[in-house]
């Protein structure tokens, strides 16, 4: 063999070394993708993943099946979805309880480094809401009437871990509360809780919460944001409210197990970041009160870090872990 046709070879097989993540990025997906949903049907991150679901679907020509795997504040489907094959064909939408678990627990079933972050997806901004039997019209006003009342109110929250069951339990601990505190299978039961007066109290979205609010079925006291929203323009903001450290989103983030491949990874982060764009998706996210955020990879998990440090000051400084 001369050495020209050897050179030949080697080039050759360096240049389909070099091209194959990219051919592995043309071929995926080449059959469904399973799209975890780790809370109950009905709540805010089931209909905003079967949006995304449906539009995937679309984009990429191959079903895009929605699976919910609810429980334990979402760490049930998070940690299902952390030990599927990491070849694309799993991912999970996740919400501030990825970033909570990690202080919150002592012992956790999954760690964040068994999730590659693909993206941001969306965030919601939050109101604290009563029933409006509660005769506290303020936060301040609330603040006075739990504490001369002690152990009289309760706070319905959407399980364990959640970021609103957190920010019930942080609310409580730096004011010096005591409300009671009940845990349900996800914000959406909570609010009903609230709505029937079986609870007083529940963080909830701004979106979800409006039609009871404008309906007189539930009171906003304040959004948990800097600024006023437009959804409830005549609603306070918490830092209007007195209590500046009490913002609390709900945000979302798309990630797939550890190990995906990289080439993969930027597929679907091009692919919901384009959907995110799509006006259609965006007036459907809007109704529901989610506003589309989108990222790189890298900033994704960047953001996860520092949400991740942020709550587990929280958690260290009210005492939370379990």
């Amino acid at each position: 063999m001369s050495g020209r046709f050897i050179s030949a070879l080697v080039a050759g097989a360096l240049i389909a070394i070099a091209a194959s993540p990219a051919a592995h990025a043309q071929a995926y997906p080449s059959k469904p993708i399973r799209f975890v949903l780790p809370f109950p049907p009905g709540g805010g991150t089931d209909i905003l993943g079967r949006i995304l679901a449906q539009k995937l679907s679309e984009q990429v020509g191959q079903p895009v099946v929605p699976e919910n795997r609810p429980g334990a504040g979402g760490n049930v489907g998070t940690e299902y979805a952390s030990r599927q094959p990491a070849d694309g064909y799993t991912i999970v939408i996740c919400s501030p309880s990825l970033a909570i678990s990690p202080a919150l627990y002592k012992k956790l079933a999954y760690k964040q480094e068994d999730l590659t972050p693909i993206g941001r997806v969306a965030s919601i901004p939050n109101a604290l809401v009563s029933h409006p039997v509660v005769p506290a019209k303020t936060v301040k006003e609330l603040i006075a009437l739990a504490k001369s009342s002690p152990g009289k109110l309760v706070f319905g929250t959407g399980g364990a871990g959640t970021s609103n069951d957190l920010a019930a339990r942080y609310f409580i601990s730096q004011n010096k509360l005591n409300i009671l505190v009940v845990p349900h299978k996800g914000v959406n039961q909570a609010t009903i809780a609230a709505l029937g007066g079986q609870v007083d109290l529940v963080v909830v979205g701004v979106a979800t919460s409006a039609p009871h609010v404008r309906a007189n079925k539930l009171r906003a006291l304040a959004t948990l944001t800097a600024e006023r929203t437009t959804t409830l323009p005549e609603v306070p903001s918490i830092v209007e409210a007195g209590l500046p450290w009490f913002q609390v989103d709900t945000w979302y983030v798309m990630a797939a197990p550890a190990g995906t491949p990289a080439p993969v990874i930027d597929r679907l982060n091009t692919e919901f970041n384009k959907m995110l764009k799509d006006p259609d998706v965006r007036k459907r996210m809007a109704d529901r009160g989610a506003i589309p955020v989108t990222s790189t990879p890298a900033e994704a998990a960047a953001f996860v870090k520092k949400e991740t440090g942020i709550w587990a000051k929280v958690i260290r400084d009210a005492k939370l872990a379990q």
